[in-house]
């Protein structure tokens, strides 16, 4: 596929795909809500790409490898966050499970960290999921070969992380984007809020989401009551989100200008993954693809 960014934002076929995206994204949130916690904000999301960076193959341009002061500092240098936020988020991770020391550290100053077994298997998941948008719209083999051989994710996280933190498209999508994604649980809020786009109304440009109760998102999300009206009634404010009557009671609907800013995001990430992929394994053998049927419901580019 040689689509470029602005080229899949406007790519109704895209747009089909990035809802079935969502839905999957929430289901595996569903399936593991604490590894799914690393990825719910932009920061954290950032941090942890940065962490298979430097484990898999030294984005910072050092050997691979992995340990709290380098982890630290590759997190500050690309304004990501605070030295001692980078800290607490190893730490974090250290205490839940997806990261350990090796057992061998022959500088106790710089001890070595490696993601567990369980970290990989989602990192795979998840880059996985994103090859197979991309399968399904050229007819490629990527995610199939992801299968056969997971290892390959060594070879592409580092391109891949490098891509997504250096690119101020993916950093500063717009405000209602990062609204969500600085909040907590907020980024995996706004897949669902996405996944659940249906009808779009070409009157008022607007896309009815169905009826979303405050009590529905704390519990699926496990987030407060405080919490969730606060981020819905911000989004409000911005004119990004509304209902057709009373707040969290009615129909709710999402503006096109949020659906278009959630689509280039989406689009601007697949065009990195895809050009990652394209570096490591060169272009691949394309099967033709059936004659899609376009989605008639999806938001037209403006």
């Amino acid at each position: 596929m040689s689509l470029s960014a602005q080229e899949l934002a406007k790519d109704l076929d895209f747009f089909a795909e990035i809802l079935g995206y969502t839905r999957e994204m929430v289901s595996t949130y569903d399936e593991n809500q604490q590894v799914c916690s690393v990825f719910a904000s932009q920061q954290r999301w950032l941090m942890a790409l940065a962490g298979f960076g430097l484990y898999y193959g030294g984005v910072d341009g050092e050997p691979p490898g992995i340990h709290a002061n380098r982890f630290a500092s590759y997190v500050v240098d690309h304004e990501i966050a605070s030295h001692n936020t980078a800290l607490s988020f190893l730490h974090e991770m250290l205490a839940d499970g997806f990261l350990r020391y090796l057992p061998i550290a022959p500088d106790r100053r710089a001890r070595p960290m490696e993601p567990t077994e369980e970290a990989i298997l989602y990192m795979t998941k998840w880059l996985g999921i994103h090859l197979a948008v991309l399968d399904r719209l050229d007819g490629g083999k990527r995610s199939l070969l992801l299968a056969r051989r997971p290892e390959i994710v060594a070879t592409l996280q580092p391109a891949i992380s490098a891509a997504i933190i250096n690119s101020h498209d993916l950093r500063e999508p717009g405000d209602t984007f990062d609204l969500f994604t600085s909040a907590n649980s907020g980024g995996v809020i706004m897949d669902y809020l996405i996944s659940r786009v249906g009808l779009y109304d070409s009157t008022t440009h607007r896309a009815i989401v169905g009826r979303i109760a405050f009590t529905d998102i704390c519990h699926r999300f496990l987030i407060s009551r405080t919490h969730a009206k606060r981020l819905m009634h911000k989004a409000a404010a911005m004119q990004s989100i509304g209902w057709t009557g009373s707040p969290g009671r009615s129909q709710l609907w999402l503006s096109c200008g949020f659906l278009q800013e959630y689509r280039n995001f989406q689009a601007e990430k697949f065009a990195l993954i895809e050009a990652a992929w394209k570096n490591a394994f060169g272009p691949l053998q394309i099967r033709p693809t059936k004659q899609k049927q376009s989605f008639t419901s999806a938001i037209p580019s403006r």
